[in-house]
């Protein structure tokens, strides 16, 4: 008799890999954890021996696109003449070729070659924008005294994967406004209050400055650019051709900014958007680390939930279209909360819903989504909001960082 075929679907398999791969990199940090206590125990000396030479202030960077964050952070440490140790898992990453004096870089490689260098640090202080310590493979190490948390957007703090910010010591916010919903997830899990500082916004007191040097384009014409998120909820994956379709035969110069996260996650879908365009002349594609570049070129942004809709709103000032779908708040802390988001909130106010029964008619659509002073007013208040003490965010994380020690 035939034994019955068994089936597993993609998502379910997918799912039961990533387990077995997390159970595997734990026994593999629990493995090694365990060799370096018996080190300790059997030779008597403190596990700082074995964890390399200390360092009172360490920042980890988990790729290239989170330069511009940590970019004023090590300028300041440069500038007060205060020795920090910056790992990066970005070979390429910029500040590897930096002349510095008192910052020294490293580069620690990625993945479990990255979590085996950062679960045994020594330090004082770290200060990262990975999220998730002590949820999967980044675990706390033994001889780091404080994590620190820098949020890198201004939009919502509970819209990391589960348990994102928890077990940290501190979390730098970039408004007040993000400390609400972090304090109420602490009391719901029972979690230790953290401490909760606003510092001000990195990478978009970076931007403002670089945005001065970019030149004017020259008879470029009306630029629509399409900047969503990534996931089963966002703009690309729930429309793809049903909203780009009619966009293209507008004739307009269309930038479609996919998420970065989207190369990675969604690679199949992305491949076949850009089969599907590649004859169309109006049409580019956009995967630049930085989307400075993007936004100064576009008239007007589409998006969904993404949080560049607040770069494109705070930097430029520009009307945004948002087309509103069933956001899926199940991966994500956002769950546990019983309001809606700032975001989603502010959003609405600022900016002009697009639905899908209106797309094919997305020229006429657009051509009537006039700024209003209303729009502009609301924009206004939401910068002020989430982005806090604009041009000091370096300063302000450097007198935070070293205020830990004393």
């Amino acid at each position: 008799m035939s034994l019955p075929l068994l089936y597993i679907d993609p998502g379910t398999g997918s799912a039961l890999f990533t387990i077995l791969i997390g159970a595997a990199a734990t026994v593999y940090f629990l493995g090694r954890a365990l060799i370096i206590k018996l080190k300790v125990v059997l030779s008597g000396r403190n596990i700082s021996a074995f964890s390399g030479q200390a360092y009172p202030y360490v920042i980890y960077n988990e790729g290239k696109q989170y330069c511009d964050v940590f970019m004023p952070v090590l300028d300041e440490f440069e500038a007060r003449g205060t020795r920090l140790l910056y790992l990066t898992s970005s070979e390429d990453d910029p500040f590897m070729n930096r002349e510095y004096s008192h910052v020294k870089t490293e580069f620690i490689g990625e993945g479990n070659k990255a979590f085996s260098r950062l679960n045994l640090l020594n330090a004082d202080v770290v200060l990262m924008t990975t999220p998730g310590l002590d949820v999967y493979q980044l675990k706390r190490s033994r001889g780091v005294k404080h994590y620190a948390h820098v949020l890198h957007a201004p939009s919502d703090a509970t819209l990391y994967r589960l348990f994102g910010t928890d077990y940290f010591d501190s979390v730098l916010l970039t408004g007040d406004y993000q400390a609400e919903d972090i304090r109420i997830l602490e009391q719901q899990r029972g979690i230790p209050k953290k401490q909760l500082v606003t510092t001000g916004c990195t990478y978009l007191d970076v931007f403002k400055e670089k945005i001065k040097e970019i030149p004017e384009e020259e008879n470029h014409g009306f630029t629509v650019l399409v900047s969503p998120s990534w996931g089963p909820s966002a703009l690309l994956a729930c429309y793809g051709e049903k909203l780009l379709d009619p966009l293209a035969a507008t004739g307009w110069r269309i930038i479609i900014r996919p998420h970065p996260q989207s190369k990675k996650s969604e690679a199949a879908m992305l491949e076949r958007l850009q089969m599907r365009y590649r004859e169309s002349g109006n049409i580019e594609w956009d995967y630049e680390r930085e989307n400075i570049y993007s936004l100064k070129k576009a008239d007007i942004m589409i998006s969904d939930f993404s949080g560049i809709i607040f770069d494109y709103m705070f930097l430029f000032d520009r009307p945004v279209l948002y087309v509103s779908h069933d956001f899926d708040p199940r991966p994500y802390d956002a769950d546990d909360l019983d309001h809606e988001l700032w975001q989603f909130k502010t959003v609405k106010k600022a900016g002009i819903e697009l639905k899908e029964e209106n797309f094919h008619r997305i020229a006429e659509v657009i051509k009537n989504a006039k700024d209003s002073t209303a729009l502009a007013a609301e924009r206004k208040t939401a910068r002020e909001t989430a982005w806090q003490y604009q041009g000091e965010a370096g300063k302000k994380i450097f007198d935070f960082m070293t205020s830990c020690l004393s």
